[in-house]
């Protein structure tokens, strides 16, 4: 057969790898190039140019897939593209969380002249932002004012005169709301103006933005999206002595504004693209509620009320002056403490009534006294979630559009509360079987300092309430609860390969189940037996699975719940069944994981 009438056997397309590239361009030089190459040893040039090719092809092929990976949420695994995708589906980065909890307040006060109470002018106010410190050397502020004149503060004797007996100081308790992490600011100068400026911030693990103000004394306000023009400010209360509000919220409409974005490691801050000096900045509300009538045209009659201007411009955007950024920080390791640990008031902000009528050296003394203990962990969830949960998150926020009408919704919304508020490690939000209205169990769970997990505290508890307030359905109740912890343990028997090491392969069996669940379980989450098998099976050395069962851990540092394990397995006992209202936890892996080998 003639040259030209050679059989053409098509290129395989499909092989992407550079083995299969090398092998195709392999066939196709022996095939169609028989006489000018000949030579394909290791060593030779021929060898040479193939390995150079395939090498390219691999590594296009490559990067071809993975822009087309993550170009979509499905497939993406790059931690920053899957927030980008989640921003466009309105999902909002929280950031590292924070945490929040209480602090036991002291204070030694001298008696008043007659003995009898201690002296009313020396009695101080602990203002908010004043600082604590751990003895593992984390940071801790106020968030709101102590008052430790307040009635409902306990006050005993605590030193008396050696001679009379009479009383010479009292000790004052209080209590006050602390969250992980301390303030600082940043100054930055800004140029010529910009459209859409984004700015950003150099320190990391910022939790929340104070305030924004510009060299002309200007206040920028952080809304949710550019779009909203309606805030809600807070004001001191005047009339706080008769009804014991320390502040009201006013709204403010603003044309200052800005938004908070959020990556892996870095925190930016988003400005619209109207000017300084322009009139349509902010629309005038006279104009644009609901129809009026008279008007030859019809205004839309879905009216938000956070937004009242409808140009493009999203707020006045800074230029040629210094912003000034205040933000707290949370601390760079976990910030969760166990019970007194938080013992150092390290920067007190004290203020007294009448300060100009006390006496310098006791009003110093008193300041001095002061002492401070935690007498609950302080804790919340502080571990940064994975790529894929917080697809899930994504997912789950989409639907939810800011309204909390579904079971997902609501824990998606637990979810997403911002991180100044602290952390969920778990949730779950299951229908009141005993009620005949729209009443909600929520059961919420934290971890400690060390990853543990541990019912969450009153403060985190009401943060959530007040943040699941503005989005759920009129009719809905909700209990926030809290569920069992069920410790488990896991024992088996496997059979080893010939000359393995029993002590090695013991150790790497351990190791295998401790992978397979260092992540935690959620809420009413079963455990399935046939997963330990396949875990097990798949160690190095190890024949066959004989047996492994699931055990209850419980007394002295476990849970104090258990579940009866036989009644609870499935009919074909491939899974242990857990109640709605519980979470399973392997709480010492090294310990609670024993195995035998036969």
């Amino acid at each position: 057969m003639a040259d030209d009438q050679k059989k053409i056997i098509p290129i395989d397309y499909t092989h992407r790898e550079y083995k299969s590239i090398r092998d195709d361009l392999m066939g196709i030089a022996e095939r169609f190039y028989p006489n000018t190459f000949q030579d394909f040893s290791e060593a030779s040039f021929g060898a040479l140019m193939l390995d150079a090719v395939a090498y390219v092809g691999d590594q296009l092929s490559f990067y071809l897939d993975y822009n087309v990976n993550e170009s979509f949420l499905d497939t993406a695994y790059q931690y920053s593209n899957v927030i980008r995708h989640g921003r466009v589906l309105g999902y909002k980065n929280t950031g590292r969380p924070s945490t929040y909890g209480k602090l036991a307040l002291f204070v030694l006060v001298p008696a008043s002249s007659t003995a009898i109470g201690p002296d009313t002018d020396y009695i101080p106010i602990l203002k908010k932002n004043s600082k604590f410190t751990s003895t593992t050397g984390l940071s801790f502020v106020l968030t709101e004012n102590v008052d430790f004149a307040a009635p409902k503060n306990p006050v005993v004797v605590a030193r008396v005169d050696s001679d009379s007996g009479a009383p010479t100081y009292y000790a004052i308790k209080a209590y006050g709301t602390v969250v992980s992490g301390h303030y600082g600011s940043e100054r930055i100068t800004i140029g010529n103006y910009e459209r859409f400026k984004r700015i950003r911030l150099s320190t990391a693990n910022i939790s929340e933005i104070i305030s924004v103000t510009d060299s002309e004394g200007n206040e920028y306000f952080e809304v949710d999206y550019l779009s909203q023009d309606m805030v809600f400010k807070e004001l001191p209360n005047n009339n706080f002595k008769n009804d014991n509000v320390a502040s009201v919220l006013k709204p403010y409409l603003v044309s200052r504004k800005f938004v908070v974005d959020r990556d892996r490691y870095n925190t930016y801050l988003q400005f619209g693209s109207g000017k300084s000096g322009e009139s349509n900045v902010v629309a005038n509300p006279q104009a644009v509620a609901i129809n009026v009538f008279g008007k030859d045209y019809v205004t839309d009659t879905t009216f938000d009320p956070t937004r009242l201007s409808r140009n493009e411009n999203y707020g006045i955007v800074p230029s040629n002056t210094k912003l000034t950024i205040t933000y707290r920080t949370t601390n760079p390791m976990n910030s969760n403490v166990a019970t007194a640990t938080v013992n150092t008031v390290s920067n007190p902000i004290i203020e007294f009534k009448n300060r100009d009528k006390l006496t310098k050296a006791t009003a110093t003394a008193v300041v001095n006294s002061m002492e401070a203990s935690n007498e609950e962990p302080i804790i919340g969830d502080v571990a940064e979630i994975s790529t894929g949960e917080m697809k899930r998150r994504i997912f789950d926020t989409f639907p939810t559009q800011n309204r909390a009408v579904t079971q997902a919704d609501y824990e998606n919304l637990t979810y997403r509360m911002p991180a100044k508020f602290g952390s969920i490690k778990r949730c779950s939000v299951q229908k009141d079987p005993d009620s005949l209205k729209r009443n909600l169990n929520m059961y919420v769970i934290s971890e400690d300092q060390r990853g543990l997990l541990i019912k969450t505290n009153s403060t985190i508890k009401n943060n959530l309430k007040t943040w699941l307030n503005n989005y759920r359905m009129l009719n809905d109740t909700i209990d926030i609860l809290d569920p069992y912890i069920i410790n488990l343990g896991i024992e088996f028997i496997v059979k080893p390969t010939t000359n393995a090491d029993k002590f090695v392969l013991l150790d790497a069996c351990v190791d295998a189940l401790r992978r397979k669940y260092s992540t935690a379980f959620f809420i009413g989450e079963p455990i399935y037996i046939s997963d330990i098998y396949a875990t097990l099976k798949e160690v190095v050395g190890v024949l066959d699975v004989i047996k492994a069962k699931i055990v209850n851990k419980t007394g002295g540092i476990y849970a104090g719940t258990e579940i009866d394990i036989n009644r609870n397995l499935s009919p074909d006992g491939d899974y242990l069944m857990v109640p709605k209202n519980a979470i399973l936890e392997i709480k010492y892996p090294a310990t609670d994981f024993k195995g035998k080998i036969r």
